[in-house]
């Protein structure tokens, strides 16, 4: 095909990520133990661990924190890492990457329903807790005069509304998860300077007196961030640590 001029052939677009849907009762209730999503967080956000390094940083007994391990790898959410990496005798754990989903509320059964309602709740608590965190850090560096990190701007924040209908929710949903996966790169191919970056996508339908106006759009630049996830709804992806 022609190209206009002055435009460059696009790559090629890269191969679809197969998801996997979490629809076993049993699997959502280990995944939705608060203990075992702070983990699960640590472990995405700071690489592989041992259940006694674990137990330090988060605040939690070595033993517990084993077997909260061996639950999670249990189905399959985390492993333990090759000892051909260096780390000798201990067993070290690490997330297991994946676009992970839960079926969609009108499949879930009522008991389904209660254990994606505690799940979530801890996860937004969590993803709150991060932003804030984050967000404390940079006014730290301002009030004392610190040099300020070059990251203070890696904020981008966005509020806005769009009229859709439900299929055109979920291709919206999809065309997010394959930006992401478009940007995603092993080790090996990441520049210099790169940082791990999270990302939260969240949407969700207006009350019923929705008065029908058209699609208003609110980005900003500053003031908050875009902040991987342990868990997710029918449309989002739930623990993927690449």
């Amino acid at each position: 095909m022609a190209q206009e001029p002055g435009m460059q052939e696009a790559a090629p677009a890269p191969a679809p990520h197969a998801s996997t849907e979490l629809s076993d009762l049993a699997t959502l209730k280990a995944l939705a133990q608060p203990r075992r999503q702070r983990i699960l967080q640590h472990l995405t956000l700071h690489g592989p661990a041992t259940s006694a390094s674990l137990a330090r940083e988060l605040g939690l007994n070595t033993g517990a924190t084993s077997y909260h391990l061996r639950e999670l790898a249990r189905y399959g959410f985390v492993e333990e890492q090759p000892e051909a990496d260096g780390h000798g005798r201990e067993r070290w754990w690490r997330a297991v990457p994946g676009d992970r989903r839960f079926p969609p509320r009108s499949r879930q059964s009522a008991e389904m329903r209660l254990v994606m309602d505690e799940l979530n709740h801890h996860a937004h608590a969590a993803d709150l807790e991060l932003f804030e965190k984050a967000q404390a850090r940079t006014q730290t560096q301002t009030r004392t005069g610190a040099d300020e990190d070059s990251w203070a701007d890696a904020f981008p924040y966005s509020r806005g509304s769009i009229r859709l209908t439900l299929p055109e929710l979920h291709a919206f949903f999809e065309e997010y998860i394959a930006l992401l996966n478009r940007y995603k790169r092993p080790d090996t191919d990441t520049p210099d300077g790169a940082r791990t970056v999270l990302t939260r996508f969240l949407a969700h339908p207006a009350p019923d007196n929705d008065t029908g106006a058209g699609a208003v759009s609110e980005p900003t630049s500053h003031g908050s961030t875009a902040v991987d996830d342990t868990e997710a709804s029918h449309n989002r992806k739930a623990s993927d640590p690449t």
